[in-house]
């Protein structure tokens, strides 16, 4: 079903440059998503407009000017640095004789070659038939023919209707077995809360060194390489802290700007590992000179699956690539630490990153006594929810009394849900 390229094949890379920030993408970012998909880049077209084409995306003059790149190149493949509507794919794919695939179509195959894991692959193949099923069409008129002969007359379904219905069968198929897999999950996300083991989950851009830093900390085999989405999996391994004891450390996905929503979507139960971890590592490449780009789009990304409100460790890396820069604590006029310079690749500042985590997660979790009317059950219940109980017991006047302990992020949301109503009932903080 899905019209994918090979590996080594020939590419025509379009780049648009257009006035709207919003609008904008990287060239040399794309350059690096076309290497990781093992596509050899031959010649790269750029040029500038206000706003896309309605039917080519670019102008007529730029459409023209990139078939004659790929019959001069004998190119396979034409690569959008942006998001094409599936009319613009098709009216392009007949202009120059080849496929031609936006920024998402790449992200996504680059995608299927790393998914290892059952749950990945389910997650890229979701990805992909969410992304395909608006181009079923892709300009062949047989797909919109009707079926007959013997068995097949009669009112009929054409070729492009069984598709869709076999597309929607198999989407329903795949979220059912990554919703036995969420479960799994979740069990195992609540056995770690009842035993009051904190989260920490490493997110940044792509390339950041998150795996390298993981496999520094963990003593894991996590494959890392300098190139987009080396990791796809989440990895989880354990962590000892200095005052803490254990700790869960999360090594996930990289995020990248204008990450598509069908990626977003289908990788929520591994996200999930970010929006449940007490505090994030925000790892950036403070080598590279779009760093502050970056850390900006990886707050974008955090704000969309709800992980915004949950506490972060910066951890500044690649400092070997840059001059005069020694492994540091930062920290806040309170004395919190809220950055941390290392280089991964080297080792360096390994032992400070620990120190700011063990000083961190010793500020992150919170205890209180309450004393609960019975008239709040769905306060009760919120608290059975989240395994945060240590000890309880009922006064004498029906009153529940319990002394709960969690993560300070999960506090500051069950007050927001509760509209703050909560302190009201604490008897004695700690």
């Amino acid at each position: 079903m899905f019209d994918r390229y090979e590996s080594g094949e020939q590419a025509v890379l379009v780049h648009i440059n257009f006035s709207d920030e919003s609008s904008r993408e990287d060239l040399h970012e794309l350059q690096m998503l076309v290497s990781s998909a093992g596509v050899n880049a031959v010649d790269v077209i750029t040029g500038s407009r206000q706003t896309p084409h309605p039917r080519y995306f670019v102008g007529s003059g730029k459409a023209e000017e990139i078939a004659n790149a790929v019959r001069a190149s004998e190119a396979q493949v034409v690569i959008f640095n942006h998001a094409l509507s599936p009319s613009q794919e098709r009216n392009l794919e007949a202009l120059c004789k080849c496929k031609v695939i936006d920024r998402t179509g790449l992200i996504l195959d680059i995608f299927a070659q790393r998914a290892r894991t059952h749950e990945g692959k389910l997650q890229v193949e979701l990805a992909q038939l969410r992304h395909m099923s608006t181009r079923l069409i892709r300009g062949w008129t047989h797909l919109e023919r009707q079926k007959g002969g013997i068995g097949l007359r009669g009112p009929g379904e054409t070729q492009l209707e069984t598709d869709r219905r076999l597309l929607r069968a198999r989407i329903k198929s795949i979220l059912s077995r990554l919703g036995k897999v969420q479960k799994q999950r979740d069990q195992g996300r609540r056995a770690r809360m009842r035993a009051e083991i904190p989260t920490l989950s490493l997110v940044g851009y792509t390339n950041a060194g998150k795996s390298t830093l993981f496999n520094h900390l963990t003593n894991a085999d996590v494959y890392a390489a300098d190139q987009l989405f080396a990791t796809l999996d989440p990895t989880l391994r354990k962590i000892e802290l200095e005052d803490v004891g254990t700790a869960i450390l999360a090594d996930t996905v990289g995020f990248i700007r204008h990450l598509p929503h069908d990626l977003v979507a289908a990788f929520k139960a591994t996200l999930q590992e970010t929006r449940e971890a007490d505090i994030l590592l925000h790892v950036v490449d403070f080598a590279d000179e779009q760093n502050q780009e970056n850390i900006k789009q990886v707050d974008d990304v955090l704000a969309e699956i709800e992980a915004d409100e949950i506490p972060q460790l910066m951890v500044c890396n690649k400092i070997d690539r840059m001059q005069g820069v020694v492994p540091k604590i930062d920290r806040d006029d309170l004395g919190r630490p809220y950055r941390v310079w290392i280089s991964a690749q080297q080792g360096l500042g390994l032992d400070l990153l620990y120190e700011a985590l063990s000083e961190r997660l010793a500020q992150t979790m919170v205890q209180y006594e309450l004393r609960i009317p019975p008239k709040e059950g769905k306060l009760r219940a919120a608290l059975f929810e989240l395994n945060c109980i240590s000890t309880e017991n009922y006064a004498d006047d029906g009153d529940w009394l319990v002394e709960i302990k969690m993560p300070s992020s999960d506090w500051q949301r069950l007050l927001k849900r509760h509209d703050g109503e909560i302190e009201r009932y604490v008897t004695n903080p700690h």
